[in-house]
């Protein structure tokens, strides 16, 4: 098995966590990104390679992915991102991976499916907690139940926080409302349109629709045609969606959008050690069909960006060692409803 390969935004809190457990799966990321400086000092703690590019190169950028079988896109927002990076892959050969969540990303990279299979390699966005323990619960419930038409998928966390990447992405998607899957299609509606009381099985929590990635790898995974994603959530923030119509055009705006991410640089990068030992991820689905039958389940498993973390390099291991599909591939599609059970500490259960 090759274990070389490239981590770009290396530098980035998930970035960090992963270059720092991929010896645990006997892989060797090269750092990569943009900051020579942080990079520099990263390598040299960690006795790792680096390598400094920037992704509006493109001649360098491919350049420097002709020496790598695989890349580990670590650096979002990745609506800005995704696309240029997926390009160079698709020019020298290399398999792409990355850890978004965005729906309009997904949904980019499916497009790329024909060009990637032409040149016998995989495109597989999602590859830490946005999407992977999500995506294998819609694979498990469709599995249980195939004729089904509509899938709720629902997550929390107990204990833990936004990384300074995932609290930017969502400060550029301020104001832009939610999405759902209806009858086949993506749908916009507003964010948080519908919520209810989940039973995660360690503790009951309200959740609230968000436009979250599985409304489209969901859909490619299991066909169902119908598909709401939710998050935790207080029943007061709940509440007070109600009124976003009238100011999503506020929290649109470049300068709003700027000020609130100037306070998230302020803020702690994300999670320290004892807060992601101690935080669990919570996962819960469910499936009806036309007779109105209905299964759920749940899933447990360590912190989000912990799974983040121990997933994407699990998936790494899987094609460095030639265990892949060309084309665009979603993870449980790929590898089956029981991925995310190879990652220590998940258990899933049927309700």
């Amino acid at each position: 098995m090759q274990n070389k390969f490239l981590l770009y935004g290396a530098n980035g809190y998930t970035g960090r966590l992963i270059a720092s457990m991929a010896s645990q799966f006997n892989l060797i990321p090269v750092l990569a990104g943009r900051n020579s400086t942080a990079l520099k000092e990263m390598a040299s703690a960690l006795s790792l390679e680096f390598v400094v590019v920037d992704l509006d190169d493109a001649t360098a950028l491919e350049s420097t992915l002709k020496n790598f079988p695989l890349v580990l896109h670590a650096a979002g927002p990745f609506k800005f991102t995704a696309q240029k990076m997926a390009k160079a892959c698709l020019a020298t050969g290399v398999h792409y991976l990355d850890i978004t969540g965005e729906i309009a990303v997904f949904e980019l990279l499916k497009k790329m499916d024909g060009i990637a299979k032409e040149k016998g390699i995989m495109i597989m966005p999602g590859v830490g907690f946005d999407v992977v323990p999500t995506d294998c619960m819609a694979k498990f419930l469709h599995e249980k139940m195939p004729n089904a038409t509509h899938l709720k998928l629902a997550f929390a966390t107990i204990g833990g926080k936004l990384s300074h990447g995932t609290a930017t992405t969502m400060a550029e998607g301020m104001g832009e409302g939610g999405a759902v899957r209806e009858n086949g299609k993506i749908t916009r509606k507003p964010l948080g349109h519908k919520g209810f009381w989940v039973d995660f099985g360690v503790k009951k929590m309200f959740v609230m629709t968000i436009p979250w990635g599985d409304i489209s790898t969901a859909f490619t995974t299991t066909g169902i045609p119908n598909i709401e994603t939710y998050t935790g959530a207080s029943p007061k923030t709940f509440s007070m969606l109600k009124w976003q119509n009238w100011f999503n055009w506020v929290l649109q705006l470049s300068f709003v959008r700027n000020y609130y991410k100037r306070k998230i640089k302020k803020m702690p990068a994300g999670p320290d050690d004892a807060m992601r030992a101690k935080a669990k991820s919570l996962v819960w689905g469910e499936v009806t069909n036309d007779q109105n039958e209905q299964m759920s389940a749940t899933i447990q498993g360590p912190e989000g960006y912990t799974l983040t973390a121990i997933s994407s390099l699990l998936i790494t291991q899987k094609v460095l060692s030639g265990n892949y599909k060309s084309g665009y591939q979603t993870p449980a599609a790929c590898y089956g409803a029981d991925l995310v059970l190879e990652i220590d500490g998940v258990t899933r259960s049927i309700n």
